[in-house]
């Protein structure tokens, strides 16, 4: 164990956030995502949730300041009724990063770029159309 970083970051997602460099991205995928099909290094969180990894994640890694949304999520395809749990991650995004912008990437277009990021991490997620996108950037001292 280490101090001031959460048991939920596991050994082998450290070491994959600090091997991460400026632009690479990486998904956290609900129960449904088919994140072992999909990566180049997966990581298997089963018993968290999406968000709870989100926040841990975003204590440690900052966000891109280089694009306009380093934020995606999977569109759902119902402007009108988003998931509930996308107002949990802009709550968790601007507590530990200020105001972001997300964008929406259409279902098979978010596998296809997943198959792109560095790393995939698999978890324990229940509710459907809970997958995102985190794309690195870099640590000002």
């Amino acid at each position: 164990m280490l101090k001031n970083i959460s048991p939920i970051i596991s050994p082998e997602l450290l070491k994959i956030l600090m091997e991460m460099g400026h632009g690479d991205e990486i998904v956290i995928g609900d129960g449904n995502f088919p994140a072992a099909a999909n990566a180049k290094r997966l990581v298997r969180l089963d018993g968290h949730g999406v968000n709870e990894i989100l926040e841990a994640i975003l204590k440690l890694m900052p966000l891109d300041t280089y694009v306009e949304a380093p934020v995606a999520l999977m569109d759902n395809g119902d402007a009108s009724n988003p998931p509930p749990i996308w107002a949990d991650y802009k709550n968790t995004v601007v507590a530990e990063e200020g105001d972001k912008n997300f964008e929406l990437v259409e279902r098979f277009a978010f596998y296809e770029r997943a198959r792109d990021a560095y790393a995939i991490i698999a978890t324990g997620e229940t509710a459907i159309y809970a997958n995102i996108i985190l794309k690195k950037g870099v640590v000002i001292q």
